[in-house]
């Protein structure tokens, strides 16, 4: 967690660059070189979703070499969504950590705790899913609790008393940046962990409104993320920013302590 804690404040940003590789194997790997290169100024963190490298031949290997090429100083997260019974789990932690050298991981909190827990090690940084930028047919995260608010409530609510609890590692939450709203509620049952908020661009979510809620009274507590605004930019460098400015305008103008 200090990691993200020191590059946050060096280079003062809240862009997580996210890295959902499109394109022939042989293409891929320049242009993950490139958005990397060029993004690094900018960027409090990476993260490449473990689809999009499994569904190559070669896809671990690319993974690894990917994150041997960020900078050592900006944390590396593995978006795998992770979700399995404890011993599972166990495994999938250490393929994130000691295969591939991430420094934070998401999960899926939807078996328990026990599917969170294997990946809280010390240092490391797990964002648990709460409520996501999707919006299905038929979902789980709106369904109502007969005590009160929704299943995606209760979720988030895990999270903060494992974070609580578990004071080695740090237990942030995925929260969507499609439904302000509920991203405020979220903040507010929430109010010091930190989110990891997709849906910025081409899911529609809207930037102030998001960094309105889900700021934290530091003017901190958020990483927005953007992947495909990035990766298909004819200037990697120039979107990631132009979003990292934005991001840092209205930081200061929804949280005026922030220094």
């Amino acid at each position: 967690m200090q990691k993200l804690l020191t590059r946050v404040q060096t280079a003062n940003s809240l862009l997580c660059v996210g890295l959902d590789p499109t394109g022939d194997d042989a293409s891929t790997a320049q242009r993950l070189r490139e958005v990397i290169a060029e993004t690094a100024t900018y960027a409090a963190a990476f993260k490449p979703n473990l689809a999009f490298f499994l569904s190559r031949e070669n896809g671990v290997a690319l993974l690894q070499q990917t994150v041997r090429s960020i900078p050592a100083d900006i944390p590396v997260i593995l978006d795998g969504k992770f979700g399995d019974i404890a011993n599972t789990a166990e495994h999938y932690a250490r393929f994130a950590y000691d295969v591939i050298g991430a420094d934070a991981v998401t999960v899926n909190p939807y078996m328990g705790d026990d599917a969170i827990r294997p990946f809280a090690r010390p240092g490391k940084l797990v964002f648990s899913l709460a409520k996501t930028s999707n919006k299905p047919q038929h979902g789980l995260q709106d369904e109502a609790l007969t005590r009160g608010g929704v299943l995606s409530d209760a979720a988030a609510r895990i999270a903060r008393l494992l974070d609580e609890e578990l004071i080695e590692s740090t237990i942030g939450l995925v929260v969507g940046a499609t439904e302000p709203a509920a991203l405020a509620n979220v903040r507010a049952a929430c109010p010091s962990q930190w989110f990891l908020v997709p849906g910025i661009g081409a899911q529609g979510g809207d930037l102030a409104a998001t960094l309105q809620a889900g700021l934290r009274s530091d003017g901190s507590g958020v990483l927005i993320n953007a992947s495909r605004s990035i990766w298909q930019a004819n200037d990697a460098g120039a979107a990631a920013r132009e979003l990292m400015e934005q991001i840092n305008q209205f930081r200061a103008v929804t949280s005026p302590a922030h220094a």
